[in-house]
């Protein structure tokens, strides 16, 4: 019998996604990805240009299935696909997944947030963007949906050593993520942080203490965790070639993953354990085109360890050693 209080599967040992949308809606819920039509302050001058190392030209948008199309037209041929495989979902969460979907004058914001938030079933907005994109008057804004609707900011952070961050050429510190947090957190909006694993140079003690510095640091409800996908036409491609960057195996992402896991409190929503990429575009990890076993290899290393999500709860003063760090 699974003892874990955050699931309603004996196979999951973790606080999933999709777990905390049935508690809060009922049911099962679609996530419907959408580009809102942004750029990126890292790409268009603003702070760099270029964009992160890591990210293709669609601003991880790979897998948006009618990207030029207005957003009504996106949102219903997203669902009509989904409804493929799920045909009784009725209830929608609209993700403003790539680029940087704060990254424009509040009345552009507004004007294309507003077009899919009355649409039929949707409940709510998932929003993507950088810590360093969150003026004043844009978080008054998103205050303001947070009484309308259920929403998440996610933030991308992916690192937390300001060494990986300009390697991958972030172009925003360490310190700028944790103020944006406080700035959502005064008014009460739920905040998922990105972070990768597999990033270059980075050893699995570093990627467990971005975990922890995540965690101790910040007021956040809910991580993802990725792994890094080498993609085609990207910057990070001269990194893998000189040999900065190793990609890594199945098993030891698994064991990180685990691993970072039993750090995070309970009651932290997990919204992703492992990401899509287009397989025309892949370098590697080519394992990781069959997402569900590497889920379900997560699931059955806890399993094998019978350990779960928060046994060393960073929070509570839990106790995680490694091989160069104490925890």
């Amino acid at each position: 019998m699974n003892a874990f209080p955050y699931t309603d599967d004996r196979n999951k040992r973790y606080h999933s996604w999709n777990y905390a949308l049935r508690q809060e809606f009922g049911d099962k819920i679609f996530k419907v990805v959408i580009d809102g039509g942004f750029d990126c302050p890292n790409r268009d001058g603003t702070v760099a240009h270029g964009g992160c190392t890591f990210c293709s030209v669609s601003g991880s948008g790979d897998m948006i299935l009618a990207p030029e199309d207005p957003l009504p037209v996106q949102f219903y041929k997203e669902i009509d696909r989904m409804h493929q495989k799920w045909p009784h979902v009725n209830q929608y969460i609209v993700y403003f997944q790539n680029f940087t979907n704060t990254h424009a004058p509040l009345h552009e914001i507004k004007e294309r947030f507003e077009q899919v938030i009355n649409l039929p079933g949707v409940v709510g907005l998932s929003i993507g963007t950088r810590p360093d994109c969150l003026p004043d008057d844009v978080v008054e804004y998103l205050a303001e949906l947070n009484q309308r609707l259920y929403l998440w900011v996610e933030l991308g952070l992916q690192t937390t050593f300001e060494s990986t961050s300009k390697v991958i050429n972030r172009a925003h510190d360490y310190q700028t993520y944790v103020e944006g947090v406080e700035k959502l957190r005064k008014h009460n909006i739920q905040v998922c942080t990105h972070l990768i694993n597999g990033l270059p140079g980075e050893t699995t003690e570093m990627m467990l203490e971005n975990v922890r510095r995540t965690i101790i640091d910040t007021d956040i409800q809910g991580i993802k965790l990725h792994l890094l996908h080498l993609m085609r036409n990207t910057r990070m491609i001269r990194d893998y070639h000189q040999g900065k960057l190793q990609l890594l195996s199945r098993e030891t992402y698994v064991d990180i993953i685990c691993r970072q896991l039993e750090m995070i409190p309970q009651e932290i929503v997990i919204h992703r354990l492992t990401g899509d990429a287009p397989r025309e575009t892949l370098i590697g990890p080519m394992w990781s085109l069959k997402k569900w076993e590497t889920l379900n290899a997560i699931d059955q290393e806890m399993q094998k360890r019978d350990t779960f999500q928060g046994k060393y709860d960073i929070r509570q003063g839990g106790h995680y050693a490694s091989n160069s760090l104490a925890f």
